[in-house]
């Protein structure tokens, strides 16, 4: 933060400019009382004034001007604190105005009794190892063909709900993603415009004989890797998107019970073979933790599998 006279143009020292970047108020530091004798006047200082609850260091830039008659105003009751300095060191919870920050909305993904619900207790974990003599491109493209068909159909399920006016942000919790178009451009768009991109993109690729080859003996492009892990990246924000903002809508259709199942089963593939970087799906921690500790999954995120390559670009945005 800035004062207003760094606003408006002006300049001051280096000290001063140190004790402004912590203040929460606008061109002002919050601190101790000092005697006229400890703060010379010059140009470019500082002077005291004292409110009935703080005292300020006001900044002047420039001119002589002498600090006013009532500069060295009593100190505070003893036993008095001030608030906005308890805020400012981190003691109060509140902030200045006396409000409490909003508490944080509960998620009812989390509840015991919609967790434990599963369409199979199949264990997930030897179901996405790499078979023998299978070729790891082909088990790559098997699953994350079939995985976009299945988040696409289980999305459609909420569709209806998920409108521009419900959902003006492709938002996850408090994290916010945005769309890059093949120019690297950044858009901001709603959460079903997110999605449309991201379907529409993934469905491209996935029918593309150069990129995913269907027919024996036509080989994989030398960046297919990456394009899995760009499209399990997607395919994991749209998750994410159902589970914060339409677990109610998918909890009163009775469907939980199939995006438990497939978010396990998910979750287990990409780990296994590395394909997003932990730090994008750090944001659902709390619910991977609950729904893959019965599958044999590691508590720190980071798979077993055949890949050995970095995961993807982050480009979450956070607010």
């Amino acid at each position: 933060m800035v004062c207003g006279s760094h606003r408006a143009g002006g300049t001051v020292s280096a000290e001063a400019c140190r004790n402004i970047s912590s203040c929460p108020l606008p061109g002002v530091y919050l601190g101790g009382r000092r005697s006229r004798e400890q703060a010379p006047r010059s140009a470019g200082s500082r002077k005291l004034r004292h409110s009935s609850t703080h005292t300020i260091i006001v900044i002047e830039h420039g001119g002589d001007t002498q600090p006013p008659a009532d500069a060295e105003a009593a100190p505070q009751p003893p036993g008095r604190r001030d608030p906005a300095m308890d805020w400012l060191m981190g003691k109060s919870k509140g902030k200045p105005n006396g409000k409490k920050p909003a508490p944080e909305e509960k998620k009812l993904y989390l509840e015991p009794e919609y967790t434990k619900s599963r369409i199979t207790d199949f264990e997930f974990k030897e179901l996405v190892m790499l078979p023998r003599e299978i070729d790891l491109n082909e088990w790559l493209a098997s699953n994350t063909t079939t995985f976009f068909h299945h988040i696409n159909l289980q999305y459609s399920t909420i569709s209806e709900f998920c409108t521009g006016e419900s959902c003006q942000t492709m938002a996850v919790c408090n994290t916010q993603y945005y769309w890059y178009d093949e120019r690297g451009k950044k858009i901001k768009c709603t959460a079903p415009q997110y999605v449309d991109f991201v379907m529409s993109s993934v469905q491209k690729l996935v029918t593309d004989e150069d990129v995913f080859p269907t027919k024996y003996g036509k080989e994989f492009p030398n960046s297919f890797e990456s394009l899995v892990k760009k499209i399990c990246k997607y395919l994991f924000h749209v998750l994410a998107h159902i589970y914060s903002s339409h677990f109610k809508e998918t909890l009163a259709l009775e469907l939980h019970g199939h995006l438990n199942t497939l978010y396990t089963h998910f979750i287990l593939f990409i780990r296994e073979f590395n394909l997003v970087d932990p730090k994008e799906t750090t944001i659902m921690d709390d619910l991977t933790e609950v729904l893959c500790s019965s599958s044999g999954s590691s508590s720190n995120g980071s798979g077993n599998g055949s890949s050995n390559s970095a995961g993807a670009q982050n480009h979450v945005k956070e607010r």
